[in-house]
């Protein structure tokens, strides 16, 4: 690692392997060399917008939903909650609930505080919320609870293959 946390996807790379895979795939092998990795973890949206040095709502959150028991991606902005009334609304579905633990890492071979927002095992829909697209660059995990990369908002929900949508939770 360099002084400013950057890294590669060589041999000692801590790039998690299959979001490496993946980047090579889409044909942005260069984001792997922005990586950026805490030691002590950037598992939440606070944590991490705390080790990057942004605002919350800078930080991706690629969070894992059940529509009817199907798995489904939603990207939030780290400052605010997903409605998943709207969310069921947009789907059509009968019931949205937060998918389990064992449900992420099965649909996107990572584990919940490491989801990226692309590159998963299994192939789900995604819903990008229209928040994210508020700032120049995001932060989204790069596939462990210690890494992120950052992105152009609209980059990053094309190459997720994102819908974009309003299913962010209305301020009280």
């Amino acid at each position: 690692m360099d002084t400013t946390g950057t890294h590669t996807t060589d041999d000692t790379s801590p790039v998690h392997p299959r979001f490496a895979a993946a980047l090579l795939e889409l044909g942005l092998g260069e984001v792997a060399g922005r990586v950026r990795r805490f030691p002590e973890g950037a598992r939440t949206a606070v944590e991490a917008a705390a080790a990057v040095g942004c605002e919350l709502s800078q930080i991706c959150k690629s969070l894992i939903f059940a529509a009817d028991g199907a798995p489904v991606l939603v990207l939030m902005d780290g400052a605010s909650r997903v409605d998943v009334e709207k969310v069921r609304a947009e789907l059509g579905a009968g019931k949205v609930t937060r998918a389990k633990a064992d449900v992420v890492r099965e649909t996107t071979g990572y584990a919940i505080g490491g989801v990226p927002p692309f590159g998963h095992r299994e192939r789900t829909r995604v819903l990008a919320d229209r928040s994210l697209l508020a700032h120049g660059t995001v932060w989204a995990a790069a596939g462990t609870p210690h890494t992120v990369f950052p992105m152009a908002p609209a980059e990053l929900v094309a190459v997720a293959g994102a819908e974009l949508v309003d299913v962010r939770e209305d301020a009280p």
